[in-house]
Protein backbone atom coordinates (compact mmCIF):
# COMPACT_ATOMS: atom_id res chain seq x y z
CA UNK A 1 0.00 0.00 0.00
CA UNK A 2 1.56 3.26 -1.17
CA UNK A 3 1.45 6.44 0.90
CA UNK A 4 -0.22 9.53 -0.53
CA UNK A 5 1.54 12.90 -0.52
CA UNK A 6 -0.50 14.20 2.45
CA UNK A 7 0.25 10.98 4.37
CA UNK A 8 3.98 11.38 3.68
CA UNK A 9 3.85 14.87 5.18
CA UNK A 10 1.78 13.63 8.13
CA UNK A 11 4.30 10.87 8.94
CA UNK A 12 7.07 13.48 8.95
CA UNK A 13 5.36 15.37 11.77
CA UNK A 14 4.84 12.54 14.27
CA UNK A 15 7.76 11.43 16.47
CA UNK A 16 8.04 7.69 17.00
CA UNK A 17 9.63 6.62 20.32
CA UNK A 18 10.65 3.30 18.72
CA UNK A 19 12.91 5.04 16.17
CA UNK A 20 16.49 6.27 16.76
CA UNK A 21 16.36 9.64 18.58
CA UNK A 22 12.56 9.33 18.45
CA UNK A 23 12.61 10.55 14.85
CA UNK A 24 9.44 10.36 12.74
CA UNK A 25 9.01 7.42 10.37
CA UNK A 26 9.91 9.77 7.48
CA UNK A 27 12.60 12.44 7.52
CA UNK A 28 13.30 14.56 4.41
CA UNK A 29 15.80 17.42 4.72
CA UNK A 30 15.42 19.94 3.24
CA UNK A 31 11.67 19.71 2.73
CA UNK A 32 9.63 22.06 0.55
CA UNK A 33 5.89 21.56 0.44
CA UNK A 34 5.66 22.51 -3.24
CA UNK A 35 7.78 19.43 -4.04
CA UNK A 36 5.17 17.12 -2.51
CA UNK A 37 3.17 15.24 -5.13
CA UNK A 38 0.07 13.07 -5.13
CA UNK A 39 1.97 10.06 -3.81
CA UNK A 40 5.66 11.04 -3.83
CA UNK A 41 8.18 13.76 -3.04
CA UNK A 42 10.47 15.30 -5.67
CA UNK A 43 14.23 14.87 -5.22
CA UNK A 44 16.93 17.26 -6.47
CA UNK A 45 20.36 16.73 -8.00
CA UNK A 46 23.38 17.69 -5.87
CA UNK A 47 26.12 19.67 -7.69
CA UNK A 48 28.91 17.05 -7.62
CA UNK A 49 29.09 14.10 -10.04
CA UNK A 50 31.62 11.27 -10.00
CA UNK A 51 32.85 8.92 -12.71
CA UNK A 52 35.06 5.86 -12.24
CA UNK A 53 38.59 6.89 -13.24
CA UNK A 54 39.29 3.62 -15.04
CA UNK A 55 36.52 4.37 -17.56
CA UNK A 56 37.87 7.79 -18.59
CA UNK A 57 40.31 7.94 -21.55
CA UNK A 58 43.35 10.10 -20.93
CA UNK A 59 42.72 13.68 -22.06
CA UNK A 60 38.94 13.35 -22.24
CA UNK A 61 36.48 15.45 -20.22
CA UNK A 62 33.66 13.74 -18.37
CA UNK A 63 31.31 16.69 -18.90
CA UNK A 64 31.20 20.05 -20.70
CA UNK A 65 30.15 23.25 -18.90
CA UNK A 66 27.06 24.48 -20.72
CA UNK A 67 27.20 27.92 -22.30
CA UNK A 68 23.70 29.16 -23.06
CA UNK A 69 25.10 31.91 -25.30
CA UNK A 70 26.34 29.28 -27.78
CA UNK A 71 24.15 27.76 -30.45
CA UNK A 72 23.85 23.97 -30.71
CA UNK A 73 25.89 23.95 -33.91
CA UNK A 74 28.72 25.77 -32.12
CA UNK A 75 29.50 22.65 -30.10
CA UNK A 76 31.78 19.98 -31.57
CA UNK A 77 33.56 16.76 -30.61
CA UNK A 78 36.60 18.89 -29.76
CA UNK A 79 34.71 20.14 -26.69
CA UNK A 80 35.02 16.68 -25.08
CA UNK A 81 38.82 16.90 -24.96
CA UNK A 82 41.17 18.69 -22.59
CA UNK A 83 43.67 19.71 -25.29
CA UNK A 84 44.21 19.89 -29.01
CA UNK A 85 46.74 17.07 -28.67
CA UNK A 86 44.20 14.74 -27.07
CA UNK A 87 41.63 15.60 -29.74
CA UNK A 88 44.18 14.90 -32.49
CA UNK A 89 44.86 11.47 -30.98
CA UNK A 90 41.11 10.82 -30.99
CA UNK A 91 40.73 11.82 -34.66
CA UNK A 92 43.54 9.44 -35.65
CA UNK A 93 42.44 6.55 -33.45
CA UNK A 94 38.82 6.94 -32.25
CA UNK A 95 38.65 3.28 -31.25
CA UNK A 96 41.08 4.05 -28.44
CA UNK A 97 38.28 6.11 -26.86
CA UNK A 98 35.55 3.53 -27.47
CA UNK A 99 33.85 2.57 -24.17
CA UNK A 100 33.68 -1.05 -25.37
CA UNK A 101 37.48 -1.22 -25.38
CA UNK A 102 38.50 -3.89 -22.80
CA UNK A 103 40.99 -1.56 -21.13
CA UNK A 104 38.10 0.48 -19.70
CA UNK A 105 36.67 -2.47 -17.78
CA UNK A 106 35.00 -2.32 -14.37
CA UNK A 107 35.74 -4.96 -11.76
CA UNK A 108 32.75 -5.22 -9.39
CA UNK A 109 34.80 -7.11 -6.79
CA UNK A 110 37.38 -4.31 -6.44
CA UNK A 111 37.24 -0.83 -4.96
CA UNK A 112 37.40 1.85 -7.68
CA UNK A 113 38.77 5.39 -7.69
CA UNK A 114 36.63 8.23 -9.02
CA UNK A 115 37.12 11.60 -10.67
CA UNK A 116 34.77 14.43 -9.67
CA UNK A 117 33.04 17.14 -11.68
CA UNK A 118 31.14 20.06 -10.13
CA UNK A 119 28.15 21.13 -12.20
CA UNK A 120 28.20 24.91 -12.66
CA UNK A 121 25.03 26.87 -11.98
CA UNK A 122 24.63 27.31 -15.75
CA UNK A 123 24.56 23.54 -16.24
CA UNK A 124 26.75 20.84 -17.77
CA UNK A 125 26.45 18.49 -20.74
CA UNK A 126 26.77 14.80 -19.85
CA UNK A 127 28.27 12.26 -22.25
CA UNK A 128 26.34 9.11 -23.28
CA UNK A 129 29.45 6.92 -22.84
CA UNK A 130 29.96 7.58 -19.10
CA UNK A 131 28.12 6.31 -16.06
CA UNK A 132 27.74 9.11 -13.52
CA UNK A 133 27.40 8.75 -9.77
CA UNK A 134 25.32 11.60 -8.45
CA UNK A 135 23.44 12.17 -5.24
CA UNK A 136 20.29 13.78 -3.97
CA UNK A 137 20.42 17.08 -2.15
CA UNK A 138 17.88 15.57 0.21
CA UNK A 139 18.93 13.56 3.26
CA UNK A 140 16.24 11.03 4.17
CA UNK A 141 15.47 8.61 6.97
CA UNK A 142 12.85 5.90 6.68
CA UNK A 143 11.55 3.64 9.45
CA UNK A 144 8.74 1.09 9.40
CA UNK A 145 8.22 1.77 5.69
CA UNK A 146 9.71 0.70 2.36
CA UNK A 147 11.20 3.65 0.40
CA UNK A 148 12.09 3.66 -3.27
CA UNK A 149 13.07 6.25 -5.84
CA UNK A 150 12.53 6.61 -9.54
CA UNK A 151 13.08 9.23 -12.21
CA UNK A 152 10.45 11.83 -12.92
CA UNK A 153 8.47 11.33 -16.12
CA UNK A 154 10.18 14.37 -17.66
CA UNK A 155 13.56 12.82 -16.84
CA UNK A 156 12.56 9.63 -18.60
CA UNK A 157 11.20 11.48 -21.62
CA UNK A 158 14.64 13.06 -21.99
CA UNK A 159 16.04 9.48 -22.00
CA UNK A 160 17.90 9.92 -18.73
CA UNK A 161 17.85 7.21 -16.07
CA UNK A 162 18.78 7.88 -12.45
CA UNK A 163 19.31 4.36 -11.16
CA UNK A 164 20.49 1.01 -12.49
CA UNK A 165 18.40 -1.55 -10.54
CA UNK A 166 19.28 0.35 -7.32
CA UNK A 167 16.11 2.38 -6.89
CA UNK A 168 14.85 0.35 -3.96
CA UNK A 169 15.74 1.40 -0.43
CA UNK A 170 15.33 -0.28 2.93
CA UNK A 171 13.48 0.16 6.16
CA UNK A 172 16.04 1.92 8.39
CA UNK A 173 18.10 3.53 5.59
CA UNK A 174 19.45 6.95 6.58
CA UNK A 175 21.43 9.13 4.18
CA UNK A 176 21.48 10.91 0.86
CA UNK A 177 20.60 8.72 -2.12
CA UNK A 178 23.32 7.85 -4.61
CA UNK A 179 22.10 8.08 -8.22
CA UNK A 180 23.50 5.99 -11.08
CA UNK A 181 22.89 8.32 -14.00
CA UNK A 182 22.97 7.37 -17.68
CA UNK A 183 21.98 9.53 -20.65
CA UNK A 184 21.26 8.28 -24.14
CA UNK A 185 22.07 11.61 -25.80
CA UNK A 186 24.39 14.45 -24.75
CA UNK A 187 22.13 15.95 -22.09
CA UNK A 188 22.25 19.12 -19.97
CA UNK A 189 21.83 18.79 -16.20
CA UNK A 190 21.65 21.58 -13.64
CA UNK A 191 22.50 21.63 -9.93
CA UNK A 192 19.29 21.46 -7.94
CA UNK A 193 17.14 20.27 -10.84
CA UNK A 194 14.24 17.98 -9.98
CA UNK A 195 15.62 14.64 -11.07
CA UNK A 196 13.57 11.99 -9.28
CA UNK A 197 10.85 11.10 -6.80
CA UNK A 198 10.75 9.13 -3.57
CA UNK A 199 7.82 6.87 -2.71
CA UNK A 200 6.89 5.00 0.44
CA UNK A 201 5.01 1.73 0.94
CA UNK A 202 3.79 -0.21 3.93
CA UNK A 203 5.18 -3.71 4.41
CA UNK A 204 4.22 -6.78 6.42
CA UNK A 205 6.36 -9.08 8.56
CA UNK A 206 9.03 -8.69 11.20
CA UNK A 207 11.50 -5.84 10.66
CA UNK A 208 15.19 -6.18 9.76
CA UNK A 209 16.24 -2.50 9.71
CA UNK A 210 19.04 -1.50 7.35
CA UNK A 211 20.72 0.71 9.96
CA UNK A 212 20.99 -2.27 12.34
CA UNK A 213 22.39 -4.70 9.78
CA UNK A 214 26.22 -5.02 10.09
CA UNK A 215 26.39 -6.02 6.40
CA UNK A 216 24.91 -2.68 5.26
CA UNK A 217 27.34 -0.74 3.06
CA UNK A 218 25.71 2.61 2.43
CA UNK A 219 23.93 3.78 5.56
CA UNK A 220 24.63 7.43 6.46
CA UNK A 221 26.20 8.16 3.06
CA UNK A 222 26.39 11.92 2.52
CA UNK A 223 27.30 12.21 -1.17
CA UNK A 224 27.65 10.11 -4.32
CA UNK A 225 29.15 6.88 -3.02
CA UNK A 226 31.17 4.41 -5.09
CA UNK A 227 30.10 0.79 -5.28
CA UNK A 228 31.26 -1.38 -2.44
CA UNK A 229 33.23 -4.43 -3.63
CA UNK A 230 30.80 -7.20 -4.53
CA UNK A 231 31.77 -10.28 -2.48
CA UNK A 232 32.03 -13.77 -3.91
CA UNK A 233 30.69 -15.97 -1.14
CA UNK A 234 32.85 -18.97 -0.28
CA UNK A 235 29.81 -21.16 0.34
CA UNK A 236 28.50 -20.39 -3.15
CA UNK A 237 31.81 -21.38 -4.73
CA UNK A 238 31.77 -24.59 -2.71
CA UNK A 239 28.20 -25.30 -3.86
CA UNK A 240 29.13 -24.74 -7.53
CA UNK A 241 32.06 -27.11 -7.20
CA UNK A 242 29.91 -29.76 -5.51
CA UNK A 243 27.41 -29.49 -8.35
CA UNK A 244 30.31 -29.70 -10.83
CA UNK A 245 29.30 -26.35 -12.28
CA UNK A 246 32.88 -25.08 -12.05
Amino acid sequence: MQLTGPEIQSRMQISNPKNPNQHPDIVIEPFFENCLGSNSYDLHLAPVLKVYSCTVPHGMKIAIPFDSSKEMEDYSMRDWFESEEAYTIYTKNPLAFDPSHPKYFLNPSKKKETVEFKIPETGAILHPRFGYLGSTIEYTETFNLFPYIDGKSSTGRNFMSIHQTAGRGDDGFCGNWTLEILVHCPTIVYPGMRIGQIYYEQFVGNRKPYNENPASHYNNQKSATSAAPVPIDAQILQYLKQQKML
